[in-house]
């Protein structure tokens, strides 16, 4: 029976069930994401039992005090560990919210933060500042490679909103034409600079494949304005964004101003991908999967894809940061793109078999 031959009684049945459903995986997916996080905890070269890592965390936290702690658990499970996770947990919120928006705007089951060149001008500005030596540098207390990705990312953003506008009006298919273009010429330019500079090439491709390592809190507070602030927007939109995603005929006759809406939301999932992309580097697949997921299992209707979403994408991020820590038995790290595309690409495949093709909004 297909959604139009419902009748008047079955819809508030039927609503109520997608309710319960919302309501359990939401609380599946909390409890996961906090044991997630205590679980990853564990994981590292230094052995600490978990009763010492509860307490670290415990410590670190403030909420209790214990002499006997070694101060060196204290710092390697709540400064490194700790801050690692939550980082990864926050960028993989980030892209899979994201990636949900870029589908539901665009009307396009592959779209991803990979789709309007935003990733691509973040990894560009990474390169660039790597090119220059500007690696080591700080501003105002970061690391210039951040600040240099997220102007990138922005940039790159601009210049998909100036190539996408038609007579005036910022169009769906254009967007997306002008975002593969923006894309493949900074593309083109990041081979360039590595072509350029023998040095920086390992730097430069390491970045652009995607890792935690060496990421802190101070680049968790660095991303986290940037993210609340997408964020923010996209909830504000969520509404639009359901009538945008049955296209723009039907918004328009339900009173969504669509040009003008689609611009805030694709600021507010770029300000996402931008905020993820300066702090983790290229990581691809979370923002593509994640959302077809959720939407297979709840439907479409996006507050309820864009918490379910970002709850998944942070979780899967977060144990594919964990495997890229442990997988090389000599202690090296894989990048963590590596990892999510090394998952995401057989699964996306799956996923696109078992619908016969048609993965359709």
């Amino acid at each position: 029976m297909s959604p139009g031959e419902y009748t008047r009684d079955e819809i508030p049945r039927l609503e109520a069930r997608a309710s319960r459903r919302f309501g359990y995986l939401l609380a599946l997916l909390l409890f996961g994401s906090i044991m997630s996080i205590l679980a990853a905890s564990l994981f590292g070269r230094l052995e600490i039992p978990a009763l010492g890592v509860g307490k670290s965390i415990l410590t670190g936290l403030g909420l209790m005090a214990d002499p006997d702690l070694d101060p060196t658990w204290k710092v390697v499970v709540f400064n490194i560990r700790l801050s690692r996770i939550c980082l990864s947990l926050l960028v993989g919120m980030a892209l899979a919210v994201a990636g949900t928006v870029f589908q539901g705007i665009l009307r396009n089951p592959l779209a991803d933060p990979f789709t309007i060149g935003v990733s691509t001008g973040a990894a560009f500005g990474a390169s660039l500042a790597l090119f220059f030596g500007l690696g080591s540098r700080e501003f105002f207390g970061f690391g210039f490679i951040p600040l240099a990705s997220l102007g990138g990312a922005m940039a790159a953003l601009f210049a998909v909103i100036s190539l996408g506008r038609i007579n005036g009006q910022l169009r769906r298919a254009t967007m997306i034409l002008a975002g593969i273009v923006v894309a493949t010429f900074l593309s083109a330019l990041i081979s360039l600079i590595k072509s350029l500079d023998e040095e920086s090439v390992a730097s430069i491709v390491f970045w652009v494949m995607g890792s935690f390592q060496g990421r802190g809190w101070n680049h968790f507070a660095f991303a986290l304005p940037y993210m609340a602030a997408g964020l923010f927007t996209i909830w504000v939109y969520s509404r639009e964004l359901d009538m945008l995603s049955m296209g723009d005929t039907q918004a328009k006759q339900m009173g969504v101003h669509t040009e003008r809406v689609r611009l805030r939301l694709m600021i507010g999932a770029s300000l996402l991908t931008a905020g993820a992309v300066s702090v983790s580097g290229v990581i691809g697949f979370i923002g593509l999967v994640m959302p077809h997921l959720i939407r297979m299992t709840v439907g479409a209707e996006h507050r309820r894809l864009l918490v379910l979403s970002g709850l998944l994408g942070g979780i899967a991020l977060l144990w594919s940061d964990v495997l890229a820590r442990i997988l090389l038995p000599g202690g090296e790290e894989l990048p963590v793109g590596v990892v999510t595309a090394l998952m995401g690409g057989p699964f996306f495949c799956f996923l696109l078999k078992r619908r016969g093709g048609g993965m359709g909004l």
